[in-house]
């Protein structure tokens, strides 16, 4: 568990924290959001509470106090004013994934018992059919993007104007409500196919216990600009990209998409950004192409040398044309939702970008640790937030053993789930299902997925996770999947296998090879030099290549059953 080492506002519930940060920081901006027309308009964290009570109220005057309703969309403002409208006096929100196709977001829909749904353009016929359908308790549709009602369905920019003037006429239905905040506010559902998703509970305890710890250990405040990428139904970006957001006072942005995140940064002069260990990948690579077409990398590679054990602030003075490639404010970058290779984070520190690892589960409001200014170890999540315990069950000899969490973080249950509930808590700890070591000064090392875990007829373990870092290193490699293919009739004789998917121009170009077969032995060559640092039994016995991008969540997570599934399909017409 590490220290506190920031001052942070104490709030008891969401509603409580927009009305303590509101007043703190009430003419900074919350929001710098593009127009269509390439024009930019500034919303104020005071601008912002108003709009959230006028919504509120206009929710509640519909009949949906304490009513269940669904949020979907793109990244955007309005999103996070449904969130915010519903949450802290309305009802429960249910932030649904983007990504889904229509039959699994109609399941969805009836699995939570929504009776209302926020949405953006995209899904408006889809919603329109599940509630002509009758699907679940749907009722009302809002969207994010209409004017005005139209065809029954609301918009959000009039409910906020409509609730403007109830409150006027004295309305307090929203203002005044009070919030339980051990109860059931937020209902998420973990990622997986519908019938095998588990919808998490969470209450405002759980959210604000994590925005306090992250508030005290990470070095955030007003002055700070965000860049929201990461889809907003997910926790990680919900909790720690917007509502920390707003509780600190600072400025969010919106992304344009991932290729345009580089010039994004530069654009608003982002200061923070929580994201996956893909688009830190990717932004290495990015910097590395543009200093070879320059000449340079031999020169930064050598700076990088000499600089290795000077300050942050020296890295950043002597890398400053790098920092500029990011707009030249970079202050925080945070990984998390999968493992970051430890290669491409030490490469990060070289250059003066603070660039640290997050761990958590939707279980757990996500975050359980972080790295932070003193306490960062290349390879380590950091240690344990200051309100959360972790601990280690049936440690092997080398002290990896399950991580177990504990605190007020931690979910109040799966939603009318019982056996998955007792399952997954026992007196108050979480069993996360990661393996982990924790070293003798509380920094904890994430090994692997206890389900994903490779066991070969020796006994020995092969995490699939430390494979695929060492394989996405190679030039060309866009990204890949591990596992273990059974060798004869002995179910125990496991080989271990590869799929990797290739970018085709940077593999020609790089290894000066044509078409499938040389790309296939050029690649080959680079697995056989991985196979020689390590011991026999890791080696990579097969590979499989590809272009297709692998499945994968809206998080960049890859799923490995789903993977592991289409392999097998594709092997079986192939005989």
């Amino acid at each position: 568990m590490s220290e506190r080492l920031y001052d942070y506002m104490k709030i008891t519930d969401l509603k409580d924290m927009l009305k303590k940060s509101g007043k703190k920081y009430a003419d900074k901006i919350a929001y710098q959001i593009k127009t269509k027309e390439g024009t930019y308009q500034n919303i104020t964290h005071q601008e912002v509470r108003q709009m959230v009570d006028a919504l509120g109220t206009a929710l509640i005057d519909m009949g949906l106090k304490d009513k269940r309703i669904a949020v979907i969309g793109e990244n955007r403002f309005e999103w996070e004013m449904a969130y915010l409208s519903i949450v802290c006096g309305a009802g429960i929100v249910v932030p649904l994934d983007k990504s889904l196709p229509d039959n699994e977001l109609k399941n969805l829909i009836e699995r939570s018992g929504v009776e209302a749904i926020f949405y953006s353009e995209k899904y408006e016929k889809t919603l329109e059919e599940a509630k002509k359908e009758g699907v679940g308790k749907l009722k009302h549709l809002i969207s994010m993007d209409l004017e005005h009602h139209t065809n029954g369905n609301y918009s959000e920019k009039e409910l906020i104007e409509t609730g403007k003037k109830l409150i006027q006429l004295g309305n307090k239905q929203f203002i005044e409500a009070k919030i339980d905040n051990q109860k059931m506010s937020i209902m998420l559902f973990t990622s997986g196919t519908t019938s095998a998703s588990k919808i998490v509970a969470l209450s405002h305890n759980n959210l604000c216990s994590n925005l306090m710890d992250i508030a005290s250990v990470l070095d955030v405040d007003e002055s700070d600009v965000f860049l929201s990428f990461l889809p907003l139904h997910h926790v990680f970006e919900c909790t720690v990209g917007f509502l920390f957001a707003l509780y600190k006072g600072a400025k969010t942005v919106f992304c344009d998409g991932i290729r345009h995140i580089p010039d994004n940064m530069k654009e608003y002069q982002v200061t923070v950004m929580a994201s996956v260990p893909a688009i830190y990948e990717r932004i290495f690579r990015m910097i590395r192409r543009q200093l070879e077409k320059q000449g340079k990398l031999q020169e930064i590679l050598k700076k990088e040398e000499q600089y290795r054990n000077s300050s942050r602030e020296e890295k950043k003075q002597a890398f400053q044309e790098i920092h500029d490639m990011l707009g030249g404010k970079v202050k925080l970058l945070i990984s998390g939702a999968a493992s970051l290779d430890s290669e491409i984070e030490e490469k990060y520190q070289l250059l003066g970008l603070h660039l640290v690892q997050g761990y958590g589960l939707t279980e757990t409001s996500p975050v359980v640790a972080i790295g932070s200014k003193p306490y960062h170890k290349i390879g380590s999540i950091g240690k344990a937030v200051p309100s959360v315990e972790v601990k280690i069950i049936n440690p092997d000899k080398n002290g990896m053993g399950e991580l177990m969490v504990k605190g007020p973080s931690v979910m109040l249950e799966y939603f009318e789930n019982r056996i998955e509930t007792k399952k997954a808590l026992v007196d108050g700890w979480f069993y996360t299902g990661d393996l982990a070591k924790i070293d003798e000064e509380g920094y904890i090392f994430i090994c692997g997925r206890k389900k994903s875990v490779i066991v070969l007829k020796n006994g020995k373990n092969i995490f699939p996770e430390e494979m695929e870092n060492l394989l996405n290193r190679i030039e060309g490699v866009e990204e890949s999947f591990v596992f273990g293919k059974q060798m004869s009739e002995d179910k125990n004789d496991i080989k271990i296998f590869a799929k990797v998917v290739y970018n085709q121009e940077i593999v020609e170009n790089t290894y000066k090879v044509k078409g499938e077969k040389e790309i296939y032995h050029a690649l080959n060559e680079k697995i056989k030099e991985i196979n020689k640092t390590m011991p026999h039994y890791k080696a990579i016995r097969g590979m499989i290549l590809s272009q297709e991008p692998l499945i994968k969540t809206t998080t960049n997570k890859i799923k490995r059953q789903n993977n592991l599934e289409q392999i097998r399909k594709e092997e079986s017409k192939c005989n």
